[in-house]
């Protein structure tokens, strides 16, 4: 998904479902390490892009709370 349409997805939301997408995005994170520690994890690059995407659903949970 482009960028700029997964935070303009993350903008539709309500801070509830943003918390339960951010809980989600960091146990997928922690899953991910997991996997890369156990040499499991084929593709390497989607933590780095799962570590984005739970800043842009900080960055919006902290826009909303102004």
């Amino acid at each position: 998904m482009k960028t700029n349409d997964y935070v303009k997805k993350l903008n539709e939301k309500n801070a509830a479902e943003l918390q339960e997408e951010l809980a989600a995005a960091k146990k997928e994170l922690f899953n991910l390490r997991f996997q890369n520690a156990t040499n499991q994890l084929s593709n390497t690059a989607r933590i780095t892009e799962v570590r984005k995407n739970i800043a842009r659903i900080q960055t919006v949970l902290t826009s909303k709370a102004e």
